[in-house]
């Protein structure tokens, strides 16, 4: 019973995602990415704790997490650098 709502939360969860996501401005597209970095963070760290408990199921998951969220979160700060960039003034 513990997977089927656990399997349920994470379906609607990536509906409500996936809706949210379409309905953002391409003009905050980037911005709002850049704030996301703070919940990647966050995912990183839980990833971290699960990585550390359990057995090797947990620790298997608690990698992958791991990575797609250092992933996520190094793409993020390159991007958001990337924009940042465009509103400098050049320094010739």
């Amino acid at each position: 019973m513990t997977l089927v709502i656990g399997i349920t939360v994470f379906a609607l969860a990536a509906f409500v995602g996936f809706e949210v996501i379409t309905k953002v401005p391409p003009q905050l597209h980037t911005p709002l990415m850049s704030g996301s970095n703070a919940i990647s963070g966050i995912t990183l760290v839980g990833a971290l704790v699960t990585a550390g408990r359990g057995g090797t199921l947990a620790w298997v998951l608690g990698f992958l997490a791991v990575a797609f969220a250092a992933v996520n979160v190094v793409g993020g700060f390159m991007v958001t650098d990337r924009m940042l960039q465009m509103f400098r003034k050049d320094r010739r």
